[in-house]
C-alpha cells in the first residue's frame, strides 16, 4: 500500500490550512486506498490537528524514505507560517524543515503535489531546476514564481500542471474564486496522477 504524507500550516484559509483543500485531499486518497499521515511544524501541529481529527506529527519526524510522495494543501498558512512568501515573494525563506523535505523527496525521485498558494514553496525550493507548476493564472504571483527561475503555466481549478521530469504536481484550487466542486475536481485529477506516479 502506498503512503503519503500531507504537510498542514495550522487551519483556517486565511491563517493556515485551507480547510477544503487539505478535506479533499484526504478524501481523494482515500479513494484511492492510499494511506496517508498528516504533518506540521511543531508550532502548528496543535491547529492544524483540528483538520486532521486529532493525528498529527511533528515534520522533523517526516522520513522521506517512509512515504512515496508528499502533499502539500494551500491557504494563507503556506505563505505566511511555512515560508514569509506573502510578504518577500521570490525572495522569502522556507521554514528549513519544509525545504529539507520538499528537496529529500525531489533528492529520492518521488513526487511532490502542492495545491493553491503551496506551490510557491516549491518554486522557492527548486526552482533553478527548471520545474513547470500552476499557481493558476494570477498575475503577480507568476511574476515573483518566475524570478525563482520556475517556469509557470496558466491553469483553469479543474485542471492541474504535470512535471513529468521532475515529478511536481500542481493545481490553482482557491487561488480562484471558486466552488468546493471545482476545487475538487482538480485536486482529485491531481492526486490521482500523483499516486500513479509514486
Amino acid at each position: 500500500m502506498r503512503k503519503i504524507a500531507v504537510v498542514l500550516s495550522g487551519c483556517g484559509h486565511k491563517e493556515g490550512t485551507e480547510i477544503t483543500e487539505a478535506v479533499s485531499t484526504f478524501i481523494c486518497l482515500s479513494e484511492l486506498g492510499v494511506k496517508y499521515q498528516c504533518f506540521a511544524p511543531e508550532n502548528l501541529m496543535q491547529d492544524s490537528a483540528k483538520i486532521s481529527r486529532g493525528e498529527i506529527s511533528d515534520i522533523k519526524n517526516l522520513k522521506t524514505s517512509d512515504f512515496d510522495a508528499v502533499i502539500f494543501p494551500g491557504g494563507f498558512g503556506a505563505a505566511t507560517k511555512l515560508s514569509d512568501w506573502a510578504e518577500k515573494g521570490a525572495k522569502c525563506t522556507v521554514q528549513p524543515e519544509v525545504e529539507r523535505v520538499i528537496r529529500e523527496f525531489n533528492d529520492q525521485d518521488k513526487p511532490i503535489g502542492a495545491i493553491c498558494i503551496a506551490p510557491t514553496l516549491v518554486a522557492r525550493v527548486l526552482g533553478s531546476k527548471n520545474i513547470n507548476l500552476t499557481i493558476g493564472n494570477d498575475a503577480a504571483t507568476v511574476a515573483e514564481i518566475q524570478k525563482t527561475g520556475a517556469q509557470h503555466a496558466n491553469c483553469p481549478v479543474t485542471d492541474y500542471i504535470s512535471d513529468r521530469d521532475h515529478k511536481i504536481l500542481t493545481t490553482p484550487a482557491y487561488m480562484y474564486d471558486a466552488q468546493p466542486n471545482e476545487v475538487f475536481t482538480g485536486i482529485r485529477k491531481m492526486i490521482r496522477e500523483l499516486v500513479e506516479m509514486a
